[in-house]
């Protein structure tokens, strides 16, 4: 009888010599193993033969990775253009750069399969929002107002502003130099200036202190006889200053020249607002002083020479007098005074119509190259200037009825004009 093999693998015939080796990374054997010692011509389990290369009885020890898989999964990136579309959006600075932007960064979210979609299209709709806002500010002005405000902005702390009417104390010393603030107070009490008027210089560039200097010279005395309309009321110790732009103020768009009453001397106050205008005056006052006022100017502009060189200015310029006084004798004639002023006035009336043919009659003399003529005439003509019909007339109406002292031309100042070149 055949005694039958053992359980296991297949036993290799001794005649065609020993079996190759088990290939280490193939699979495993199939079906049970003995658990007895192994058969004649077989290795002790888990040991190999000298000269084979090692390997895991069972195979390869783990799986590897399949192609295309991967062990986790990878964020998307975020579309730079999609935050930065918003970031403008939000701003509003850029409007039209945000729209464009969040449009591009749809069109690349897409191609790319990025992040960042709802970035880009809020973005969008807020850049669209503010584009429209912008049109609108445009057509409307509005940009026109934001820009002041923001140069109104700009120069605040470094400028301050006052106006027409307006008393107040300035940190320094005196009205002149450089300030930089003032602290506004009550006309009636003390303070240190009194403004009554304001101009605006024109030009590019920066004209220089002296030009603005120069302008406050010609322009405040015409703003001061409109401030106060009766100049005899004005102090002796009152000079006019001003506050001007610097270099500075005028690149931001600073042009205006501020006018303002002050005392001569450092230290010296006013007291009480200065203001004689239509806003404090009663008919009957306004219309003596607009009448002697004109008469003011017109004198004023008396030729600088001798009249033995300038005989013909001299001719020209009385003839103006006489014509100028032609004109406020119908005025005054045409306006109906109260009854404590229709006296005085009359007389004034007559005093000046007796002037008028004294500058006629100077004005021929010119013309005759008579000098000594002229010069009788040009004394008389004056005499009514300032006279006593002229102070009578002011105290019926209530004005001041000390004459001034004419000691200096007004355009050249009357004292040294201020220059607290500041923005204002």
């Amino acid at each position: 009888m055949s005694i039958p093999p053992p359980p296991g693998p297949p036993q290799p015939d001794p005649a065609q010599g020993p079996s190759p080796a088990p290939d280490p990374y193939g699979p495993p054997p199939q079906g049970p193993q003995p658990y007895g010692p192994p058969p004649q011509g077989q290795q002790p389990y888990g040991q190999q033969p000298y000269g084979q290369p090692y390997g895991h009885p069972y195979g390869s020890p783990y799986q590897g990775w399949g192609q295309g898989y991967s062990p986790y999964a990878r964020p998307k990136s975020v579309n730079g253009l999609a935050v930065a579309s918003l970031v403008l959006g939000v701003l509003c600075c850029f409007p039209a750069v945000g729209l464009v932007l969040g449009v591009i960064a749809l069109v690349q979210i897409k191609k790319k399969e990025q992040s960042g979609k709802a970035l880009a299209i809020a973005g969008s709709i807020l850049s669209s929002l503010g584009l429209a806002l912008w049109v609108t500010a445009l057509a409307t002005g509005g940009f026109s107002k934001a820009w002041e405000g923001f140069k109104e902005g700009a120069t605040e702390g470094t400028a301050f502003s006052v106006v027409k009417g307006q008393c107040f104390d300035a940190p320094g010393e005196s009205l002149e130099g450089l300030t930089y603030d003032v602290d506004e107070v009550p006309c009636a009490g003390e303070h240190e200036g009194e403004v009554f008027g304001e101009f605006k210089m024109t030009g590019a560039g920066f004209p220089g202190d002296g030009a603005v200097s120069d302008a406050a010279d010609e322009k405040c005395y015409p703003l001061q006889d409109a401030y106060v309309m009766d100049t005899w009321s004005l102090p002796d110790d009152v000079d006019v200053y001003y506050f001007g732009p610097t270099r500075q103020s005028w690149r931001l768009g600073d042009r205006e020249v501020t006018c303002i009453f002050g005392n001569t001397d450092e230290s010296g106050t006013l007291t009480g607002s200065l203001r004689a205008d239509a806003t404090t005056l009663d008919p009957d006052q306004i219309a003596l002083l607009k009448s002697l006022n004109a008469m003011d100017t017109v004198l004023w502009e008396e030729p600088e020479d001798y009249p033995e060189d300038d005989l013909p200015g001299y001719r020209d310029w009385s003839r103006d007098v006489h014509d100028r006084l032609d004109e406020q004798i119908k005025a005054l004639r045409a306006h109906a005074w109260s009854a404590d002023a229709d006296k005085p006035v009359a007389a004034l009336v007559k005093d000046m119509e007796k002037a008028r043919t004294e500058w006629a009659k100077a004005s021929a003399a010119a013309a005759a190259d008579d000098v000594d003529t002229f010069y009788t005439h040009y004394d008389k003509g004056y005499s009514y200037v300032d006279g006593s019909s002229t102070v009578t007339a002011r105290k019926a109406l209530g004005l001041a009825t000390k004459r001034p002292s004419y000691d200096e031309d007004p355009g050249e100042g009357g004292g040294d004009s201020g220059s607290g070149e500041l923005n204002v």
